[in-house]
């Protein structure tokens, strides 16, 4: 007989009790003090090799040590290895979690396990659920997603990266770009073209690739900021089984905007948790002397309001996954104010440190905010550009015309 499902009062106290014992808890944002810890607010870390392993290992055994609990995929189904519990319990905990000071997240294991999970568990086969799901919920294995190509960024209708069926097999070949944690990803979820005379949105077939496979080649690229978190992909003669196919051949792009709505769906619930920035922010005004200065209390303002908005529009989001579904365009509407909160916020820093933000004197929260502004740039084309962001909201939410194509 399945055990009872505990109510969400008793559910948080038995994750409050877990957490007590495995982290110390955050201070309150009012008790932060000037030159305090560590002043880094990068957004792309810059770490590479052995430092960059240490620190994605990090996180897993994190992810590893919440899931032995019970407390690693509280809403996935019990026969995957989650708690089969509603997803307003998962959110619950998250938001619980954010008051202890645990391991910051890494696109490796996000990817592993926000992205291509759930994308698994909504079109993959039985077989292949039943193989996959289980070490992905403890990043036992871990993943990456193969999508953009250099000719072929935000507009991912247009990969070229072959796709040719031989009786019961594939054979891949292509180059992808822009793809993160690859160095650490045992598997990659793949795009591909199946077929060049199909339309755009037609002849491409979506795949499950070991990254061991022969053929397979990653190289990691040196990001301005200075890590390495980003890799290209080289695929020659790379021979699959056609069991290895996620979802019908030709619905690849179904498949991948699957994908694309928990990617934007992550990056809203991000946007939504970016008080911590704010606060860095205002110590570092108040530190100067600036916040007397007009403009820049107005500015700050500014991103005030703007992570408040944020905040709800995430919870619309939380919303359409508590209830089940997949996430929609809301998902583009937080993620295009994230990097309107990221601009923002980049201008503020810019108006309070003045020559202090481009000038190394060792001075806590003045250069490190460097590697912030370098990085928000990023954010304007990853999960599709701003400028995708605004054709999916005009025409799925306004309903305007589409977009000359």
């Amino acid at each position: 007989m399945p055990a009872a499902q505990p109510t969400l009062p008793e559910f948080l106290a038995e994750a409050e009790v877990w957490l007590s014992a495995h982290a110390e808890r955050r201070p309150p944002e009012s008790d932060l003090r000037y030159g305090d810890g560590s002043d880094s607010v990068a957004i792309f870390e810059n770490l590479d090799g052995d430092a960059l392993r240490a620190r994605v290992d990090t996180v897993r055994h994190w992810q590893q040590a919440k899931s032995d609990a019970g407390l690693g995929s509280i809403a996935w189904p019990t026969e995957y290895g989650g708690r089969g519990l509603p997803r307003s319990y998962e959110q619950a905990f998250r938001s619980l979690e954010e008051g202890f000071v645990t391991p910051l997240g890494h696109e490796a294991v996000g990817i592993t396990t926000d992205l291509v999970a759930p994308t698994i568990l909504t079109v993959g086969t039985a077989e292949q659920k039943a193989r996959y799901l289980e070490p992905m919920r403890r990043t036992d294995e871990m993943w990456c997603q193969l999508f953009s190509e250099p000719s072929a960024g935000s507009d991912l209708a247009s990969v070229s990266t072959k796709a040719e069926r031989h009786g019961d097999s594939w054979l891949l070949n292509g180059q992808k770009v822009w793809t993160s944690g690859a160095q650490f990803a045992d598997f990659g979820y793949i795009l591909c073209r199946d077929d060049a005379t199909a339309p755009r949105h037609g002849g491409l077939t979506a795949f499950i690739m070991a990254m061991d496979a022969p053929g397979v080649e990653v190289r990691p690229l040196r990001q301005m900021t200075g890590g390495t978190s980003f890799n290209e992909v080289f695929l020659t003669d790379v021979e699959l089984p056609d069991s290895a196919r996620l979802g019908p051949v030709g619905e690849g792009w179904r498949v991948a905007i699957t994908t694309l709505g928990f990617e934007r769906a992550s990056a809203t619930k991000t946007a939504a948790s970016g008080g911590d920035l704010f606060a860095r922010a205002t110590l570092v005004a108040k530190h100067r002397g600036r916040l007397a200065d007009p403009v820049v209390r107005q500015a700050l303002m500014s991103v005030y309001i703007g992570g408040r908005v944020r905040s709800l529009t995430g919870r619309r989001t939380t919303d359409t996954l508590k209830s089940g579904g997949v996430p929609g365009p809301e998902g583009s509407i937080g993620k295009l104010a994230w990097t309107e909160g990221l601009r923002q916020l980049s201008d503020v820093m810019g108006l309070i440190l003045g020559p202090a933000l481009v000038a190394d004197t060792g001075e806590w929260g003045t250069y490190a905010w460097t590697e912030f502004l370098l990085g928000a740039p990023g954010f304007r084309i990853a999960a599709g550009s701003d400028e995708v962001q605004r054709n999916i909201i005009s025409e799925r939410v306004l309903g305007l015309p589409r977009d000359p194509r």
